[in-house]
């Protein structure tokens, strides 16, 4: 079976590199903000880059909030990407604050870099504290892309599914499947981010890890 993913498109974000990935991995990709397509696909990818309240206002206005939350509770694999992944939680403190979709309880702030330079960019290695059909099979720690100013603050340390260090210990990826979300570029970041979109397309394909 060939899964069919939606990339939610929300007008922000690496919408079309991540695409491109989930096809190089064999799934059926589609950008849409289309409420029936979403629906109807087998997972979602939310990616984003940029501001966190700027997105919520936009998924907000398109609607798209109430339909990836739906998904979510009918249990529909879904997979935060970068800025994707702060939005699964309940809130962020970025540009004076704005609730997210309150899909795993925790906040997110500033990264507290220690002196490095925000945002942080470049390739991190990332430890995984446990195997999902996310990371079944990864290494336990292997280098993923990064770009950011902001970290996931879980307030469930059972959601954490691998840190980084970048001036702190930051959660980089966090799962409760079938709801997973990274910090990192799986489509930046050579074979082991192809691996993993392609295990997440297995998952929403309703193959076993």
């Amino acid at each position: 079976m060939t899964p069919r993913i939606a990339v939610v498109d929300y007008g922000m974000g690496n919408r079309r590199s991540v695409e491109k990935a989930l096809e190089h991995v064999g799934a059926r990709a589609e950008i849409t903000r289309d409420h029936d397509a979403l629906r109807a696909a087998d997972g979602l990818v939310l990616p984003g880059v940029g501001a966190f309240p700027r997105a919520m206002r936009n998924l907000g206005a398109l609607g798209l909030g109430d339909v990836i939350r739906e998904r979510a509770a009918a249990g529909v694999p879904l997979l935060g990407v970068c800025l994707g992944m702060q939005l699964l939680f309940d809130e962020s403190v970025e540009l004076g604050g704005a609730a997210g979709l309150g899909l795993l309880p925790g906040r997110v702030t500033a990264l507290e870099a220690d002196g490095g330079r925000l945002p942080h960019i470049g390739w991190n290695l990332v430890s995984f504290a446990r195997k999902t059909p996310l990371n079944a099979e990864l290494p336990g720690a292997v280098a993923f892309y990064h770009v950011h100013s902001f970290a996931c603050r879980p307030a469930d340390d059972a959601d954490v599914l691998a840190t980084a260090d970048y001036g702190e210990r930051f959660v980089t990826a966090v799962a409760r499947p079938p709801l997973f979300g990274v910090q990192f570029h799986p489509e930046k970041s050579s074979v082991h981010g192809l691996a993993m979109l392609g295990a997440f397309a297995r998952l929403c394909a309703g193959v076993p890890a």
